[in-house]
């Protein structure tokens, strides 16, 4: 019994060894370094992983109020060796809106060789955060040209953060951060095809929070949430009842350079059978030191591998993280 053990610890331990070594920071923006929000997506032609990202205008001095998180593109980023080095590859081509519309944290579905992007809108340049807000559908065959589908219809006017999964019985779920809402902030809309959504109300009552991210690991759904001190994990067997892990993850600050500060709004990838956490974190803390005011504002994308330990989520953000996403 002894020697089982140790053979599967060591198979464990081997396991988690498995793949590139990832850097810190494993992205940053090259025109406003500012990377946030991130989601992957496997470009099916390609072949490679595609990131999409919030590109807050963190590099640009002076800016009023929080005039530096609007006005924002939707970056790119591709990585051909498993998700371990990531080249920049421009913006995103949205059309909708003006030219200084706010384009923020996009979601990404791949569904029957189509993808489906939902997108939050601000319309326009804002120096406090009291604009309206909107979740638009965009898409695409090739994760390069995009069209309009629609604007969704959410029952509410400030809606942002979509996540969206496919239960088993081939219906789509999203759930989002509605900011009128009064009875917690995160709310949930079914569709039978992506296309056409109905707001089902409150999806976690009093749990207030923002970009929500759902996922089956380990025989159940996991939601993350930013909760602004980290990030909170509930579990659900049913997409409806969801319960909550105690304390958060990523909420004590790294002690390596670029990672010491809260880690903020995640993606999960689920890839032959591990997972792994993307985050984006704010320069502040010690990596500010020394730096001009504003240097706080600059965010960068890492990520760290999940562990599931007895029906628990956990992460050490300052172990070496080996990453192998599956390369179809």
């Amino acid at each position: 019994m002894r020697l089982l053990l140790i053979a599967l610890l060591t198979f464990a331990a081997s396991a988690q060894d498995t793949g590139k070594l990832a850097p810190k920071p494993l992205f940053r923006d090259p025109l406003y370094d500012g990377a946030a929000d991130p989601v992957l997506v496997w470009n099916r032609v390609e072949k490679k992983w595609m990131m999409f990202y919030t590109d807050r205008r963190a590099n640009v001095p002076n800016l009023p109020g929080v005039s530096w998180v609007h006005g924002t593109p939707i970056g790119i980023a591709e990585s051909s060796d498993g998700g371990a080095t990531w080249k920049y590859d421009g913006t995103v081509e949205v059309p909708y809106g003006k030219s200084d519309y706010t384009y923020w944290v996009p979601e990404i579905v791949d569904f029957n060789g189509t993808y489906h992007m939902f997108l939050s809108i601000v319309p326009g340049i804002f120096n406090n955060w009291n604009a309206g807000r909107e979740i638009i559908h965009l898409t695409s065959r090739d994760l390069h040209k995009w069209q309009f589908e629609s604007r969704l219809d959410l029952n509410s006017d400030r809606v942002i953060d979509p996540s969206v999964i496919r239960l088993p019985d081939g219906t789509f779920r999203m759930w989002y951060k509605n900011e009128r809402a009064k009875d917690g902030s995160l709310y949930y809309a079914d569709s039978p095809d992506l296309y056409r959504w109905t707001s089902r109300g409150n999806a976690i009552p009093r749990v207030s929070g923002e970009g929500p991210k759902i996922f089956r690991w380990q025989d159940r759904y996991w939601m993350m949430v930013d909760v602004w001190d980290g990030i909170a994990v509930f579990s659900s067997t049913d997409c409806l009842q969801w319960a909550r892990q105690s304390g958060n993850l990523l909420q004590e600050p790294g002690t390596i350079p670029t990672d010491r500060f809260k880690g903020n709004h995640v993606d999960v990838v689920v890839s032959n059978g591990r997972a792994w956490l993307f985050y984006f974190v704010h320069q502040g803390g010690p990596d500010a030191a020394g730096k001009d005011r504003e240097w706080q504002h600059r965010t960068v994308i890492q990520v760290v591998e999940l562990k599931c330990t007895e029906g628990t989520l956990t992460c050490d953000r300052n172990a070496p993280t080996h990453i192998a996403l599956a390369t179809k």
